[in-house]
């Protein structure tokens, strides 16, 4: 669900729930509105789940083709696998930035010593469109300790750099095109200036409650905040908030999403899909699940 509000807000966007099969996501992009915020396709949000010892979460092995995803946890732990033979636990503060490119497949599980006693986790994860020229890019898998990426601190503001150029800065993770995406936590009170040096922009509540100086409303939690290019973003944390802030500028062609995969061409989509159903993408080294085509793939 999305509507439209103030002067220099495009669009506030209602994420739907879907299940992934033992827990829920709250899926800001694509909505029915809206595809993209620049390059950003794709952006779940999770948690708090919670599971009991002997449980955990497992989102077995399935392809992408076609984009990068971004994986930043706010508590817990997971644990990645694929094709291209990473393994790599992903904790809070940290980035796990996957390049589908041609072809990938990855698995997301518990870690055995978290599964053992139980636990929970909260989290965020985008895909980001890749450029045509980049589409068919060789895959490849990028960990970020939370030391390595660039912050800002000072004067109620922590802002935590995750990927792309902000501010003058840039993270060190792999990008194929002008975007940003940073996650920011404000005391009550402080403000926080979105510059305009990306075309696309948009901020995802996590939790708390903001305003935006010059614009009516209070916006809380799950609420996707997407501004129109140009305006001047300023915003307020009328209690203690986080939000991830991303977007840049908006790829040229237009985008085809199915299940898993992204591409400028659906002829290419449906030569991935016969890939999956025939085995023929490579497998994830020590994880040989196996996840079927939707139903509903034709």
């Amino acid at each position: 669900m999305s509507y439209l509000s103030n002067a220099d807000i495009e669009q506030v966007i209602l994420p739907s729930t879907r299940d992934l099969g033992g827990f829920s996501v709250r899926r800001a992009l694509p909505a029915a509105m809206r595809q993209m915020v620049g390059p950003f396709i794709f952006l779940d949000s999770f948690g708090p789940v919670r599971f009991g010892a002997g449980e955990g979460i497992d989102t077995r092995p399935h392809p992408h083709i076609g984009l990068s995803t971004l994986t930043y946890l706010l508590e817990g732990e997971l644990l990645h696998r694929d094709s291209e033979s990473y393994v790599q636990s992903i904790s809070p503060g940290e980035v796990n930035l996957m390049v589908a490119g041609s072809g990938i497949v990855h698995s997301e599980r518990t870690p055995e010593h978290i599964r053992k006693d139980g636990g929970k986790l909260t989290g965020l994860q985008s895909w980001i469109a890749l450029p045509k020229q980049s589409e068919e890019t060789a895959p490849l898998f990028q960990h970020l300790g939370a030391h390595e990426l660039p912050t800002i601190n000072g004067e109620g503001i922590d802002m935590k750099l995750l990927a792309g150029t902000l501010h003058g800065r840039r993270s060190p993770a792999s990008t194929f095109s002008d975007l940003f995406s940073a996650e920011i936590q404000l005391q009550a009170g402080a403000r926080y200036r979105i510059d305009g040096e990306h075309i696309e922009r948009a901020i995802f509540v996590v939790s708390g409650a903001i305003e935006i100086i010059g614009q009516d409303g209070t916006y809380g939690p799950d609420r996707l905040i997407v501004f129109k290019p140009g305006a001047e973003i300023v915003v307020k944390a009328n209690q203690p908030a986080r939000f991830l802030a991303f977007g840049g500028e908006p790829l040229p062609e237009k985008r085809f999403i199915r299940w898993n995969f992204v591409a400028t061409d659906q002829e290419r989509i449906r030569h991935a899909a016969d890939q999956w159903r025939e085995r023929q993408f490579p497998g994830v080294p020590g994880d040989d699940e196996f996840i079927p085509l939707p139903d509903n793939f034709n």
